[in-house]
């Protein structure tokens, strides 16, 4: 699999895994009880957390597979492009506020992973 295949699984895994853990927690609400049991049973119990782990678990994997045909100095900088992924379905999916200072880093990573392409 060529590295650039390994970085949309990875970028859209970790983004997928992302959306889930923020829409799940909003579901959810202010977590009350602490006991270890209680954390548990609240996680487990829901099905947006475990396919959250799940993706979360497929970002990983891909993210060993692209360190075995890329340097990390290639690898951490290209899997980045899922920061401005996520901020740009944090505003439009779960409807969040974005600064513009917030704006500019996204288009700085865009424009990063874009020079790594050439």
């Amino acid at each position: 699999m060529n590295r650039w295949a390994l970085i949309t699984i990875i970028v859209g895994s970790t983004v997928a895994s992302d959306m889930l853990q923020s829409w799940q927690m909003k579901r959810h609400g202010e977590v009350t009880d602490f006991r270890v049991h209680r954390l548990l049973a609240t996680l487990l119990g829901k099905l947006p957390m475990i396919a959250s782990v799940f993706f979360l678990a497929v970002s990983f994997y891909a993210f060993l597979a692209l360190l075995q045909i890329s340097d990390l100095s290639f690898a951490v900088p290209a899997t980045a492009l899922s920061i401005a992924v996520e901020t740009i379905l944090a505003r439009l999916i779960l409807k969040e506020t974005v600064t513009p200072a917030r704006w500019t880093g996204v288009l700085l990573v865009t424009i990063g992973v874009w020079l790594l392409a050439l």
